[in-house]
């Protein structure tokens, strides 16, 4: 896990439960097909928790409780 990503994405959800549910589920849609949503190549070998991470830290996921919706 790439900790730069952790630490930048871990400021975005201040609710620890709430980010790891939400950042696990990201890495399992990404393990299951889904489209990333930041930039990657064929040759990027970041796995897809890294990728959901990076995802929550640059904005392109946002993780909320339903309360928060």
């Amino acid at each position: 896990m790439n900790e730069e990503y952790l630490n930048r994405a871990r400021k975005k959800v201040k609710d620890v439960r709430l980010f790891i549910n939400g950042v696990a589920k990201r890495a399992r849609q990404l393990a299951n097909g889904s489209k990333r949503l930041v930039p990657t190549t064929p040759e990027d070998e970041r796995s897809n928790l890294d990728i959901a991470l990076l995802e929550v830290a640059e904005g392109k996921i946002i993780i909320c409780s339903a309360d928060e919706n």
